[in-house]
């Protein structure tokens, strides 16, 4: 019996008509005289019905099916009786009743059950990706996943971007993260390297004249994983030829509504706001801003420079700053949960956690004693708090308060249900540092990549002032987790020679590594910029979900294995010797 329809194909239009379906038991009621299965393909579900008036084999064969059979049936369409419609079901108005049907596979019972929100153990889920993926919500994400790619595409296609794939197989270039290195047969005790990212293959697209080119690219880097982390990834990857900055903004304001209005019928609006660097660590205590409240760390330093609590005093003597929060409504606090915050203050670099609780009659804080009262009463304006509010202070350096009072915004904005799922926002962050100081390796390294351009004007800073250059460089956060990040790239070869020297590459070592960037340079390279998106991190917000693996077809375990397959997995003895390597025992 060759399939007719699918699932979702059958409608009251076909009422009368025969037709063949093919797919899943989703499950089976008996009724005594009737036999009623829901069938389950990738479209959808319908109930078909077994009369033994109709067929008494196939009534039969009904009564031995259990969840998960795969099965073939015929029969005819019929409208259900007004009563026993179900509205849940895209096909609940019509069922099936069966004149024939074949058992094309038996199934062993499930280890879950195959339906949503089910609480089981994700090694299970992944041992069992298979029937994990069966689950409406998990298709559900993929073909999300496969909607939005194809849109990409699409949109991609008709601005006159062409699609073209770099290898897989590259040099190894150890800046970042760890590369995943691959041994060669043929060239004994050397190895490719897979690729962390295509920019430097991109990079020379440009210089071959391509002038806009995008690929869905797969990416690997050997590194420590999170929930938006996978060993090896997904991203669209685009650059141009005779760009800025706002060129790239534009063609990405344009695209995000149409991926959102496709895959899941939201429209957002644009443009997206915009926040500098400095900003956004100074108000939001990070360079990924959760834009979905509106809470804001404040300085005042200048407030309490003179104040007689020490904490704050010598911090800011020390060449560090005194910042707050207004942690609105959480005035109502136990004492014992704003102790509970001072803890997490402390876990994440603060040497502890000052605060003040706005009643209706007074300042409550352990600090009260040590500032006067109309000082009090400026800090209470300047974070415009109300009774009801909670005042939460950090006093070190600025790195430090950025990180702990925006842990703690981010924390209880979570907590009081400010980060809803279904809100989006967008925004952008810009004018990033091009450079930072690494203390373990004693010299500055790139803060995104070293082939990123400094703004024009702080290129004669790089000499002197390493650490003020700012990048021509534009990442796009949405909820507080970047999306995707770019630059405009560097196409002068003296000025990335430049580049490599600010992070302590040598013209011997750059020589030896970018060669052959260096020497494209020289060929009439023109300006050029791009931008990388990670497409799990995007769909996972999409679909709101919570991590990346439930939009991934077959992903890999924090520990980076397949519980599915037991990859990665020992090789034979003779495949060792063939790529000359040797185990040595810890």
């Amino acid at each position: 019996m060759k399939r007719t329809h699918n699932a979702t194909d059958i409608g009251l239009g076909l009422v009368g008509e025969t037709v063949v379906l093919n797919g899943w038991v989703d499950s089976r009621r008996d009724h005594g005289g009737l036999i009623f299965i829901d069938l389950r393909d990738r479209s959808g579900i319908i109930q078909i019905v077994f009369n033994p008036e109709l067929d008494e084999s196939a009534f039969h064969l009904a009564e031995s099916v259990r969840g998960e059979y795969v099965v073939a049936v015929r029969g005819e369409v019929r409208e259900r009786p007004k009563d026993t419609e179900n509205p849940n079901l895209k096909t609940g108005k019509v069922e099936i009743y069966v004149e024939a049907m074949e058992v094309l596979n038996a199934s062993k019972t499930p280890p879950f059950y195959i339906e949503n929100g089910i609480e089981v153990d994700e090694l299970l889920r992944l041992r069992y990706r298979y029937l994990d993926l069966r689950r409406p919500e998990m298709k559900e994400n993929l073909l999300l996943r496969h909607r939005v790619v194809k849109e990409i595409r699409d949109y991609l296609d008709e601005r006159g971007f062409i699609e073209i794939e770099t290898p897989i197989l590259g040099r190894s270039t150890p800046e970042g993260a760890r590369d995943y290195l691959v041994p060669s047969r043929l060239h004994p005790g050397e190895f490719f390297a897979l690729p962390q990212s295509p920019q430097q293959y991109k990079q020379m697209l440009m210089v071959a004249g391509m002038e806009k080119y995008f690929q869905i690219a797969r990416c690997f880097r050997d590194e420590d994983l999170r929930a938006d982390r996978q060993p090896e990834f997904t991203q669209l990857d685009l650059e141009m030829s005779f760009v800025d900055e706002e060129d790239i903004i534009a063609l990405i304001e344009g695209m995000m509504p149409r991926l959102f209005q496709s895959g899941c019928q939201v429209e957002i609006p644009v443009p997206f706001p915009r926040i500098s660097y400095q900003e956004a660590m100074l108000k939001y205590g990070t360079d990924q801003p959760d834009l979905r409240f509106d809470w804001e760390i404040v300085d005042i330093s200048g407030l309490v420079a003179n104040v007689d609590f020490k904490v704050f005093a010598s911090a800011i003597q020390s060449g560090g700053v005194v910042r707050a929060l207004n942690a609105k409504g959480c005035g109502s606090f136990a004492r014992r949960e704003i102790d509970e915050l001072g803890r997490m203050a402390v876990e994440y670099g603060a040497k502890g956690m000052a605060w003040i609780n706005v009643t209706e009659t007074e300042l409550k804080s352990p600090i009260s004693k040590f500032i006067a009262p109309d000082t009090m009463q400026e800090i209470v304006k300047a974070l415009d708090a109300h009774p009801g509010d909670l005042l939460l202070f950090g006093a070190d350096q600025a790195d430090v308060v950025a990180r702990v009072l925006g842990f703690l915004r981010l924390h209880l904005g979570r907590r009081l249900g400010l980060c809803s799922p279904t809100k989006l926002a967008f925004a952008w962050v810009h004018d990033f540092p091009l450079l930072e100081f690494d203390p373990e390796e004693n010299r500055f390294a790139a803060v995104h990549h070293m082939f990123t351009s400094p703004k024009t004007e702080d290129i004669p800073l790089l000499d002197t002032k390493p650490q003020q250059v700012r990048a021509r460089a534009y990442d796009l956060v949405l909820n507080g987790t970047e999306i995707g990040g770019g630059s405009i790239r560097i196409h002068n070869r003296d000025l990335q020679a430049k580049m490599f020297a600010a992070v302590g590459i040598d013209s011997q070592d750059a020589r030896e590594k970018f060669g052959f960037m260096l020497d494209a340079f020289e060929y009439g390279a023109p300006p050029h910029g791009g931008i990388a998106f990670g497409i799990d991190r995007l769909v996972m917000l999409m679909a709101g979900r919570d991590s990346i693996r439930d939009v991934i077809a077959f992903p890999k375990t924090q520990s980076a294995s397949c519980p599915m397959t037991d990859a990665p997995s020992p090789v034979s003895p003779k495949q060792l010797r063939e790529l000359s390597l040797k185990i040595r025992e810890t």
